[in-house]
């Protein structure tokens, strides 16, 4: 890039915006990282944890009235098939571990950055700004996909081998056959990935506004534990429904005969309504910052 006699800028000869930043260039770079290697290994270890934890435990009557709710009921059902098996490797990390794998992801996009001091000669190379938000966010939202496909795929792979195929087993409602219990389980995964995409945004916005990667991943978690917890305050009656945390949960209508879709629908469009709003305030905020790191 340069300037004219006038003082414009001029772009280079054979300059195009569009090949600047590709995005297969920023996949092996983030493929390279330790904590995405970290980040995804640990979705491959953590159903081998689980399974030798069912294996060398004894659950008893006591045992089981020490987990409440639709939880204990899952947990009993999970060595009953790959399904289930899978399922509830999804239901005990959906409230937690995918949060901090999702902000994870999408909060050490530009802060990491900032905070090397790369992220100036990124923007003077010259990639728009724009589009180096884009790359960020499309290849943040694919690692956070896999993750979420690696940890489903390898519960579903590893209860299938040790408990066999059946059906899915449900808390609410008769088993469903196993074709039908694999489309259901599909489901409960492509609701988590969308309820997922709250942390997506906020994490994302936060790694805009600040230089540190690590607050960036702490606030967006700290806040989705926020809203979880104010979510449990019945005093504040419909405002509840507001709160990005209070559908999180629905996925649970997909385990009925027939499927609970109001919440869903409604989770879903809440979802999608605050992370594009979290997006938007980040590329306008970027859009129009001075890049001094």
């Amino acid at each position: 890039m340069s300037t004219d006699s006038a003082g414009s800028v001029v772009a280079a000869a054979g300059y195009r915006a569009s090949r600047t930043l590709p995005i297969w260039a920023e996949v092996r770079r983030q493929a390279s990282r330790r904590r995405t290697q970290l980040a995804l290994g640990f979705m491959v270890l953590l159903p081998v944890i689980m399974l030798v934890a069912f294996e060398i435990g004894d659950p008893g009557p006591e045992e089981d009235g020490d987990v409440s709710g639709a939880f204990s009921s899952i947990a009993d059902l999970a060595t009953s098939g790959g399904l289930n098996f899978a399922l509830f490797a999804l239901a005990v990390s959906a409230g937690f571990l995918l949060v901090v794998v999702v902000a994870l992801f999408f909060g050490d996009t530009v802060a990491s950055e900032a905070s090397w001091g790369s992220l100036r000669y990124l923007l003077a190379i010259p990639v728009p700004r724009g589009r180096l938000l884009g790359v960020k966010l499309i290849v943040a939202g694919a690692y956070s996909l896999l993750a979420l496909l690696t940890l489903t795929g390898t519960a579903l792979l590893i209860g299938t081998l040790r408990y066999g195929w059946g059906p899915l087993g449900s808390t609410i409602a008769a088993e469903l056959p196993a074709s039908e219990g694999l489309l259901r389980l599909l489901a409960v995964v492509a609701y988590l990935a969308v309820v997922m995409l709250v942390v997506a945004g906020l994490a994302f916005l936060l790694s805009v506004l600040t230089d540190a990667a690590l607050g960036a991943v702490g606030g967006a978690v700290m806040l989705w534990i926020l809203s979880s917890i104010l979510d449990q305050i019945t005093a504040l009656g419909g405002l509840r429904n507001l709160l990005p945390t209070h559908y999180a949960d629905a996925w649970r209508g997909l385990l009925s005969s027939p499927v609970q879709t109001e919440n869903l629908a409604q989770g879903a469009i809440s979802a999608v309504v605050y992370a594009t709003l979290f997006w938007g305030v980040a590329f306008y905020r970027f859009t129009r910052k001075d890049v001094t790191s």
